[in-house]
């Protein structure tokens, strides 16, 4: 659906523009959908060439979270936080961080906040002292919540497994090759939660001495992060920022398996029949992540300690499942089906 100038609009119940002149803050709050609950979603803090590209990328990612807290079995819609950074490498300033505070207070609890790109456990404490509706604060022990990279790792290794399995018929990760396109928190504890089971490790990273030292520790080897997704391996893992996988990076593949924890890793719908078309298969993004979202949700629902945060992050591969079974059924692409299936969810069909 295309409206308000922006392809990516679709249905958003809300899409808030805010700026803070004293603090200099200037950002986007898209709310997507609460017909499951109060719209949940990370901020962000990134620097955008254009003011469209951020609101685009605020609608994207709030769409992903509603379809990601469905696929999830949570009773949450999706948002998402957008802050403006003003130059690339920019650190955000704690009057920013109490001015974005104070805007998803004024929202009421209908965009519930959390932690994403360019954030940290101590700025959303900051956060929190302006506003009720966040959550993934540091807790105790044994607690659900805090840090939602470690257990969107934990999801997106899962799902590897659970892609390696089906599209490669592996039974284990020993042996496989994967090339791992960012290694930070989430691709980073992939990393080495794969290593620890003997996978062949490619890896890279914009900040290639980071990837270096990775690699060093993991006795893996790097490749340049322009050139990550057509290495000669057996599976891809995307978990950098999104549209990676577009018409010419797709017919560059050499893997028969794409599965990794980025956002929006289809730079077009297109692109994820021409997936299908080549035979690749495909773990949706907004699936295979879900683990952050698992902790951080049940921390702000009260509903369960870390077991239980961890015991939903294991049925990731079941869903997985369902969306490729019904590809294979269907004849759809895996990214179709599994919008097919969130739609359901939220009454959107």
């Amino acid at each position: 659906m295309t409206a308000w100038g922006f392809p990516d609009f679709d249905d958003h119940e809300g899409v808030h523009l805010f700026t803070d002149p004293a603090s200099g803050l200037r950002a986007v709050i898209a709310v997507h959908s609460t017909a499951l609950g109060p719209a949940a979603g990370g901020v962000r803090f990134w620097h955008y060439a254009t003011d469209a590209a951020a609101i685009t990328d605020a609608l994207r990612l709030s769409r992903g979270m509603s379809f990601k807290n469905a696929m999830a079995g949570l009773a949450l819609g999706g948002g998402k936080g957008v802050v403006l950074a003003d130059k690339p490498g920019a650190t955000i300033t704690e009057e920013q961080l109490r001015a974005f505070g104070r805007a998803t207070e004024s929202l009421g609890g209908r965009y519930v906040t959390a932690e994403d790109v360019g954030m940290s456990e101590a700025r959303m404490k900051v956060i929190s002292e302006e506003t009720r509706y966040v959550s993934g604060l540091p807790v105790a022990s044994g607690a659900a919540g805090g840090d939602p990279g470690p257990y969107t790792a934990l999801g997106v290794y899962l799902g590897v497994k659970a892609a390696a399995k089906r599209g490669l018929g592996a039974t284990d990760m020993k042996g496989v090759r994967v090339a791992i396109q960012g290694v930070g928190s989430v691709g980073g504890g992939l990393a080495r939660l794969l290593a620890a089971d003997g996978a062949v490790l490619t890896l890279a990273d914009v900040n290639a001495d980071r990837a270096a030292a990775l690699a060093a520790e993991l006795g893996a080897t790097t490749a340049p992060a322009e050139s990550i997704l057509a290495s000669d391996v057996d599976l891809v893992s995307p978990n950098a920022l999104g549209a990676v996988l577009t018409e010419q990076s797709i017919a560059a593949l050499k893997v028969k398996v794409v599965a990794g924890g980025a956002n929006n890793q289809l730079a077009t719908r297109e692109d994820g029949r021409r997936l299908h078309e080549r035979g690749v298969l495909f773990a949706p993004d907004y699936v295979i992540n879900a683990g952050g979202i698992i902790n951080v949700g049940l921390e702000y629902l009260g509903q369960g300690d870390e077991a239980e945060v961890k015991a939903r992050i294991a049925r990731i591969p079941d869903r997985l499942v369902e969306v490729w079974d019904e590809s294979d059924s269907s004849g759809d692409p895996a990214a179709d089906v599994a919008d097919r299936i969130a739609r359901r969810l939220i009454g959107r069909a």
